[in-house]
């Protein structure tokens, strides 16, 4: 069965994602995302009436979702996977990104936590939930890898946030090395949580 197009409201919630880790929330304007979702005139106001505050709420939370989905078809795509090539392939979406676009987009969770959590609390119960929605994934790969289920939460929020942070020192730099240097570092490290016993 093929599958269906986007929707208007879909489409919108993709594109916010999108513009949001490139520009920011702040300079992401709701017209904006109307254009670069090609939907029609009045969608916010109809698919989003809490507008701006809705739009990157589901925006982040999708983001979550589509980070934590491509873990466990990563996992099932491995020979022998490990911890730490669970994370070098997490990092190998960023690394080809970044050679094929350059090094303009980062992550939409982070890029709204540092644009506009602050003035917007409300939007903080989203974040949590596209973190868990991005972690728990992680966790339940660690696990099925042989990592003590109460060591794997721990391990999941470790690579998750150098993860983010080489996406932030890759952008500055404008250099795949942050990348590259947190699977050669954090990698092998990785793989010692395996032998851990409860």
């Amino acid at each position: 069965m093929a599958k269906s197009e986007p929707t208007p409201r879909e489409r919108m919630v993709f594109s916010a994602a999108q513009l949001i880790r490139r520009e920011g929330v702040t300079a992401t304007g709701v017209r904006d995302v109307v254009a670069h979702a090609r939907a029609p005139r009045g969608s916010v106001q109809h698919y989003f009436p809490d507008g701006k505050q809705q739009l990157v709420a589901e925006a982040v939370e999708w983001a979550g979702h589509y980070a934590g989905g491509r873990i466990p078809r990563v996992l099932a795509g491995m020979a022998a996977p490990t911890p730490g090539k669970l994370f070098a392939a997490m990092v190998r979406q960023w690394i080809e990104e970044y050679r094929r676009d350059g090094f303009a987009a980062g992550c939409p969770l982070a890029a709204t936590t540092v644009d506009w959590v602050e003035g917007n609390p409300a939007i903080r119960p989203s974040l949590a939930r596209a973190l868990a929605a991005w972690r728990d994934p992680v966790v339940a790969a660690l696990v099925e890898l042989g990592v003590p289920r109460r060591k794997a939460t721990g391990v999941a929020t470790l690579m998750i946030s150098t993860l983010e942070g080489a996406i932030v020192l890759a952008r500055v730099e404008q250099d795949l090395e942050p990348l590259y240097a947190a699977v050669r570092e954090l990698g092998p490290h990785l793989d010692t949580y395996v032998a851990v016993r409860e």
